[in-house]
Formats: C-alpha cells, sequence, structure tokens
C-alpha cells in the first residue's frame, strides 16, 4: 500500500497496534497444559474487543483466529483443541487483522518456558536477522538485495532459511505487491522498495530444511528436511531513511 495522507498512515498505525498488542498478549498468556485452540480463542477476543477481523479467517476462511504453529511445523498451523502446549516447545504466533479497511501482519516465535531443545540461538538469529535487514530498507533498494542478505546472515550463524515463503506487502488487504519480499537472492527480481509503501517482512530461519511443503490438512506447512524454523514479522512503513515499524508495540526484540 502507498501511503498518501495522514489519514491513511494513521489507519495502519491503529490496525498494526491492534495486531502487535494481541502478539504481545498471546506469548504471555500461553503456559504449559493450555491448547493451541485455547489460546487462539484468547486471541480472537482481543481482535474483537478492539473491532479489527481475523486476516487468515476473514480472507481464507482459516480454521481460527490466528495461525499457531509447533516445533516441527514452519507456518499456518491449525490452532486446534488437540494440540497441547509443552515446556520447552518452539511456538510460532502469526497474528494479522483488518480494521476500517486497513490491514497489518506481525508474527514471532519463542520457547515456551526453559529451553530443552537447546532452540534459543535459532530464535535469537532470526530476530536479529529480522533487525538488521529491516536496518537496510529504504525507497530505492532492490527487494533482491535483502533477501541476499537474510540468507547470508542465516549461513553466517549456521542456519538456512526457506526459500518459498516471503513477506509482502499489506495496506489495502492482507497480501499485496510486492508479493515476493524472499529470505533468499533472486536474481530475476528487479524490484525496488518504494517510500511511503507498507509491507510485511519476515524471516523463516532453519535448522535443515529449506522449502516448505503443505500437508494434507491444506494449511500447515512442515519443512521438507525436518528441524525447526524460527519466524519473526514486521509490519513497516518505508521512507527515504531509518523504516517506520508500525509493529513495534509486539515487543519482539
Amino acid at each position: 500500500m502507498s501511503i498518501t495522507s495522514e489519514d491513511e498512515l494513521i489507519g495502519m498505525q491503529q490496525i498494526s497496534r491492534v495486531v502487535a498488542d494481541t502478539l504481545r498478549q498471546m506469548r504471555a498468556h500461553v503456559k504449559p497444559g493450555m491448547s493451541a485452540r485455547e489460546l487462539d480463542d484468547f486471541g480472537g477476543s482481543l481482535l474483537e474487543s478492539q473491532g479489527a477481523k481475523s486476516a487468515p479467517k476473514l480472507t481464507y476462511g482459516f480454521p481460527g483466529w490466528t495461525c499457531i504453529s509447533v516445533n516441527h511445523e514452519v507456518a499456518h498451523g491449525i490452532p486446534s483443541s488437540t494440540k497441547i502446549f509443552e515446556e520447552g516447545d518452539l511456538i510460532n504466533i502469526d497474528v494479522s487483522a483488518e480494521l476500517n479497511g486497513f490491514w497489518a501482519d506481525n508474527g514471532g516465535s519463542f520457547i515456551l518456558g526453559r529451553d530443552l531443545q537447546n532452540l534459543q540461538p535459532l530464535v535469537e538469529a532470526s530476530k536479529s536477522i529480522l533487525r538488521k535487514a529491516i536496518a537496510q530498507i529504504k525507497g530505492g533498494v532492490k527487494i533482491s538485495e535483502i533477501g541476499k542478505f537474510i540468507e547470508t546472515e542465516a549461513r553466517k550463524s549456521g542456519y538456512r532459511v526457506i526459500k518459498n515463503l516471503a513477506g509482502h506487502g499489506v495496506g489495502r488487504s492482507l497480501h499485496e505487491e510486492p508479493h515476493d519480499i524472499l529470505n533468499c537472492y533472486d536474481r530475476s527480481n528487479n524490484q525496488r522498495f518504494r517510500k511511503n509503501t507498507t509491507v510485511a517482512i519476515e524471516t523463516f530461519i532453519a535448522t535443515d530444511s529449506m522449502y516448505a511443503d503443505q500437508q494434507a490438512d491444506g494449511w500447515t506447512l512442515l519443512g521438507n528436511r525436518g528441524g525447526y524454523v524460527a519466524q519473526h514479522e514486521h509490519t513497516i512503513m518505508i521512507t527515504d531513511g531509518k523504516p517506520m515499524i508500525l509493529t513495534e508495540a509486539n515487543e519482539i526484540y
């Protein structure tokens, strides 16, 4: 979305605060023994209390208010009542929503309680790489160069990236142009980030896999080589200098 007025910026700031606050509160609310459905219902109540509508439910008919992925699930995890959280789980919560015609998207992975699987370094790498990548984005920068940067930083940290999942434009709908803000270098992509546009930037940092495969339920994505994936995501507005992080209230870093 291209921001052309103060009212549009205010609209994006409002929905971004809603999804960011929902993500932050959901992360604080989850406990071992709780089901993903319980956590999702909590998130859904937060969205509804602020007048927002779940983006995946509204856009795709997703069976949940939010996407909640656990351990080997890469993304789009269904928040079912049979998915019970345990100490040490790697949990990813992705919250996106619409309010007054504006849409925003954010997400983050974290360890529930003690780090029993030694996955905190993966989580920290994902957060750090996202922070560094966002700092390099401004009007005129080639999208492919940010993908190259993310992939290079992941490799330096001893990890891989998921190559078929991407960040995207967001604002007047959940997914807009540019659709392929990849975590890897795509030499064929000559698009550049444009000043005053809003995009969702996300990392998918992996221990083993390089691609995500959809499962039989039609939603859940698993890595093609197993292992774990940490994802972090912010909605930002691009400027001539430092981007405006619209979802900073989620406190993912």
